[in-house]
């Protein structure tokens, strides 16, 4: 059996192994790495040859080009980052992508009661979070809210049109991965992209069930907390770690809870299995901003796989708590 392929991420290690020697010989995967949306990426791919391999590799880093074309606010030219120089009322057409993206936004945003809001983006301004990070003054992180809220934004699905009531600015970090995960998989498998933090799987290797992927430990990326066997779909991890901004001595948590104005509270991390990378990319990050409590009853009401890892001041190892769905699909994931 081959070493594991050991791909390092944010919150994330993927593990993918071939399984079990089949009856023909197993192909070597094939991996390669590339900076788009603002992390780095890993990209594995198994076929018949390896030049077949190297073109669904292509294939791949085709399509999240494309995606970071459109949907990056880390460029100005984006047809994303229009939505956010769109002069306050003023109506905006958006393209049919577009649209279904804002759709599922817009759905989120209500289905969540606001844990999940992509009009974040003048809370992440305000305390410096695409820097190294400041602590706003009590009139900036006001002058901010103000400018937060989905309510401030008018979308009719219907006619595809956007217009905002206020200068509020759209932040992709809680869902542009997961959206330009989708579109991959328009590519056939099996393959597995890491994009620091979330995973997708299409296709198992060759002669297994499944990718293997560890979980990190909340306090250590490097240390894996549990493992899990994935087969499809995609796992979306949320937490501080390394993402998070000390200033001043204070750490200055990385994610926000829009409700409140001010980075959530909770200081562990949640995973979340969904067969959609839009759907995990944003819960991951909802279910964070909620914390155990909220998040699990929440989650539990709609079937939504999900586990929470927290470290116990004064006590080794740490402390797990799943939904009945994440404890149905992984039942032998030990340590969760």
């Amino acid at each position: 059996m081959r070493a594991p392929l050991r791909v390092s991420a944010v919150l994330l290690l993927a593990l993918g192994d071939a399984g079990p020697v089949a009856a023909q010989p197993i192909p070597d995967p094939v991996s390669r790495q590339v900076y788009l949306m603002g992390t780095r990426i890993s990209l594995t791919a198994y076929a018949v040859d390896r030049a077949s391999a190297l073109d669904r590799l292509a294939a791949l880093v085709a399509s999240l080009e494309a995606s970071e074309a459109e949907l990056s606010t880390w460029r100005s030219d984006t047809p994303f980052n229009a939505l956010n120089h769109q002069p306050v009322g003023l109506p905006l057409n958006l393209s049919p992508s577009l649209c279904r993206l804002v759709e599922a936004l817009d759905h989120w945003q209500r289905e969540t009661g606001g844990a999940f809001d992509p009009t974040v983006g003048t809370l992440v301004a305000a305390y410096g979070l695409r820097g190294e990070g400041r602590l706003p003054t009590a009139a900036e992180l006001a002058a901010a809210q103000r400018r937060t809220g989905w309510r401030y934004v008018d979308f009719a699905p219907r006619h595809c049109r956007f217009l905002k009531r206020r200068a509020v600015i759209l932040e992709e970090g809680g869902f542009g991965k997961g959206a330009a995960l989708d579109r991959l998989l328009l590519v056939d498998g099996p393959w597995l992209v890491d994009m620091g933090g979330q995973i997708m799987v299409n296709g198992a290797p060759p002669g297994a069930t499944g990718w293997r992927v560890a979980v990190a430990r909340p306090d250590d990326r490097t240390q894996a907390a549990f493992e899990i066997r994935l087969g499809s779909g995609t796992i979306s991890t949320s937490g501080g770690s390394e993402r998070d901004r000390v200033v001043g001595g204070r750490r200055v948590p990385h994610i926000l809870d829009p409700r409140s104005g001010r980075p959530a509270k909770f200081g562990g991390s949640v995973s979340v299995w969904h067969e959609r990378g839009l759907a995990a990319d944003i819960l991951s990050t909802a279910l964070f901003v909620m914390g155990p409590e909220e998040g699990l009853r929440w989650a539990d009401a709609r079937d939504i796989a999900a586990c929470y890892l927290q470290v116990d001041p004064g006590r080794p190892g740490l402390s797990a708590q799943a939904t009945t769905s994440w404890r149905r699909l992984f039942p032998g994931a030990v340590g969760c």
